[in-house]
């Protein structure tokens, strides 16, 4: 399971084919068909080891006397984990009957709503919600920089400040929203957007639970 997380981390999913695994692990393909009936459930197994590694983390956390504090918490463990490895933000919670522990991360996310006064459909909304903003930003952060960034053409900033400088010369009557934020787009930082939209999430529910 290391040497196909291995791949997964190297090269992503196309990376990680039964053919390249045996290879790394120097033997043959013959050998893993032992342990997996094919690329699907290689695939499965891999992302059930890591996030197992990600539910341990979760777990070890201690727990406060404010539920909303312990997901927040939860949050960053599991972004953490995503954001180095976009290829699992793909595919997290795509068949949680198959795995195990993926469905353990989102019952333990679940279990702190228990904690609100929230009814059922609200906590499914509320831990809905959560997922979606970590998963989401994670999986967005994690892909690969545009050509000209990756190899070196542009820093990050210049490339930014082009669509800056474009939307600084729109029509203000036309796009007054993308005027107005045009200075905070320029150069802004993707992590601080992503713990501002979480903590957007975590104040409504706050709000929705009376805590």
């Amino acid at each position: 399971m290391s040497a196909a997380v291995d791949l997964l981390d190297e090269a992503g999913e196309p990376a990680l084919t039964l053919r390249a695994l045996a290879a790394r692990l120097g033997t043959g393909v013959g050998s893993i068909y032992w342990y997996v009936s094919g690329k699907d459930d290689l695939l499965d197994r891999a992302i059930d080891h890591v996030l197992g590694g990600v539910l341990a983390a979760v777990e070890a956390q201690p727990r406060s006397g404010d539920a909303i504090d312990d997901l927040r918490v939860m949050a960053l463990t599991l972004f953490d984990a995503i954001v180095d490895r976009p290829w699992l933000g793909a595919h997290f919670m795509r068949t949680t009957v198959v795995r195990g522990n993926s469905l353990r991360l989102y019952e333990a996310l679940g279990q702190q709503t228990l904690r609100l006064d929230l009814t059922p459909r609200q906590r499914f909304h509320a831990v809905s919600a959560i997922v979606g903003v970590v998963v989401g930003s994670a999986a967005d952060l994690g892909q690969e920089p545009p050509p000209e960034v990756l190899d070196g053409s542009v820093d990050r900033e210049e490339f930014l400040g082009r669509f800056a400088q474009a939307w600084r010369a729109l029509d203000a009557s036309e796009f007054p929203f993308v005027r107005d934020i045009v200075e905070e787009f320029d150069g802004h930082d993707d992590t601080e957007q992503f713990l501002a939209g979480l903590e957007l999430t975590l104040s409504g529910l706050r709000l929705q639970a009376g805590a």
